[in-house]
């Protein structure tokens, strides 16, 4: 059984505690459990439902990004027939912004696990509601500090959950900026073709390309919203699509790469936004190498992560084992989001785990090793043959104030009993009939080998510890 652990530590001076944070579901029989990893964070709740007006000051004109798909909205807030028009929330940073604006927070360090909710089509790796785990950074503070602390947080986190092979695709907003304008894009135009840029993970260049430089030669109605607005603002020439493909194919080691983009003669030199990236990435990547962590991490000039709201460094991780499930992390800075909702503006930066794509990984690799996937943490049945709930109730009660997972059932019928075990794979079971009531003992039973012993009743517990107890 692969134990999932999913959660934050606080550390203050030489006393570490741990916030435990259980979801209310085990998936795929997969039970998340805390790990010891932030440095001080709070634990944020709020709703999951958003009101709609708010969430649209975070996109420009009266288009609303929702699960991939843009929907107009032609009515005034006014015109609606009473009530209030109302959302499912798309991901948990706009709400943490909105929660740090409307509280007049000015440095707030959060984690937070919690359903999403996307209007997509459910495929593997792709869900209408699904959980995440955000942790978030905002505030003033040294230079990339908080760049540095929230990318190491990721990598220790994908390390602890022991998934295997990944890397960390990291970029800079300002950075693909200072690209797109060397290229001679139009300032107008960078968000569009950086949402072009964003397919690169699922599309050759050749097709980007081509989206890129097309013309609009159709009316929308016949080629859908989307793709009408996508190739009117995306005409390019192609002699820039093609400079633009020379610069996106660039990565490597973050420290290599950099030296390269800052060698003399280097375009990006020259280019106030470039410059500016790149001597933020400097300081980064020599943090990310002080902490040995650099070496999970990619340079990679193609990552442009689709969200408007992103102002600085912007990364992306991706699992690299033969389970395809697309990026299983992603986050970056967003310095105005906040601003949005109040009058401050405070500086933030996060990341968001995707955890139910992890969970695909982590079954997969259980199937591949041929191991049984647990629906239950339960360590212990206690089986009751015939009705007295009393003596369950009893039994039950020693094992769970041991601090042991136990679960308990009465019914006359034996088979029920080991039927339950074999279903939950639960590797232990005590056997109490009416011999063994007489007696004052249990039956101790290995459902693995199925296997018994004779244990005193009032032993029970003391066995059932030294058993479950690893050895050394």
């Amino acid at each position: 059984m692969i134990n999932v652990q999913i959660g934050l530590s606080i550390k203050e001076k030489n006393l570490t505690c741990f916030r435990v944070h259980h979801l209310p579901i085990t998936y795929l029989g997969l039970p998340l459990r805390p790990i010891p990893n932030v440095k001080a964070p709070r634990q944020l709740w709020n709703q999951a439902v958003e009101h709609l007006e708010r969430m649209t000051v975070c996109w420009t004109r009266k288009y609303l990004l929702m699960g991939g798909r843009l929907i107009l909205i032609k009515s005034t807030w006014s015109d609606l027939p009473g009530g209030e028009l109302c959302s499912l929330r798309y991901d948990l940073t706009v709400p943490f912004a909105r929660y740090v604006a409307m509280n007049g927070l000015t440095s707030f360090k959060r984690y937070q696990i919690a359903k999403v909710y996307r209007r997509d089509n459910p495929s593997k790796g792709r869900y209408r509601e699904f959980y995440q785990c955000d942790f978030d950074i905002a505030g003033q503070y040294e230079s990339m500090g908080p760049d540095f602390e929230v990318i190491k947080i990721l990598t220790e986190l994908l390390d602890e959950l022991n998934i295997g092979d990944y890397e960390v695709k990291l970029n800079h907003r300002k950075l693909l900026d200072g690209m797109l304008d060397i290229c001679g894009v139009p300032p107008e135009k960078f968000r569009t073709i950086c949402s072009s840029i964003d397919k690169l993970d699922k599309q050759t260049f050749e097709q980007i390309k081509r989206e890129m430089e097309c013309k609009w030669r159709g009316l929308p109605h016949l080629v859908g919203l989307e793709a009408w607005v996508g190739v009117e603002e995306k005409g390019l020439t192609i002699e820039t699509a093609e400079k633009i493909g020379t610069f996106v194919k660039e990565r490597g080691p973050p420290l290599e790469l950099l030296s390269k983009l800052k060698q003399e003669g280097s375009e990006f030199l020259g280019n106030n936004a470039s410059v500016a990236a790149l001597t933020d990435l400097e300081i980064l990547f020599t943090a990310l190498e002080k902490s040995k962590c650099i070496n999970k991490v990619v340079f990679d000039l193609s990552l442009a992560r689709g969200l408007d709201y992103y102002t600085g460094v912007i990364f992306e991780a991706v699992f690299k084992g033969a389970t395809q499930v697309g990026s299983i992390a992603a986050g970056g800075r967003y310095d105005n989001l906040i601003g949005m909702f109040g009058t401050k503006q405070v500086p933030a930066v996060g990341t968001s785990l995707g955890i139910e794509r992890v969970f695909n990984i982590m079954e997969q690799l259980q199937k591949d090793q041929n191991q049984a996937i647990r629906a239950t943490e339960t360590q212990v049945l206690v089986s009751i043959f015939g009705n007295d709930l009393s003596q369950a109730a009893e039994l039950v009660s020693e094992l769970w104030n041991a601090k042991l997972k136990a679960e308990y059932m009465v019914n006359k019928r034996p088979t029920k009993h080991f039927d339950r075990a074999e279903e939950s794979r639960i590797p232990w079971m005590i056997l109490v009939g009416e011999r063994e009531q007489n007696e004052g003992i249990v039956r101790l039973r290995d459902t693995t080998t199925r296997e018994e012993i004779l244990v005193p009743r009032s032993r029970i517990v003391e066995e059932l510890q030294r058993r479950l107890t690893p050895s050394s």
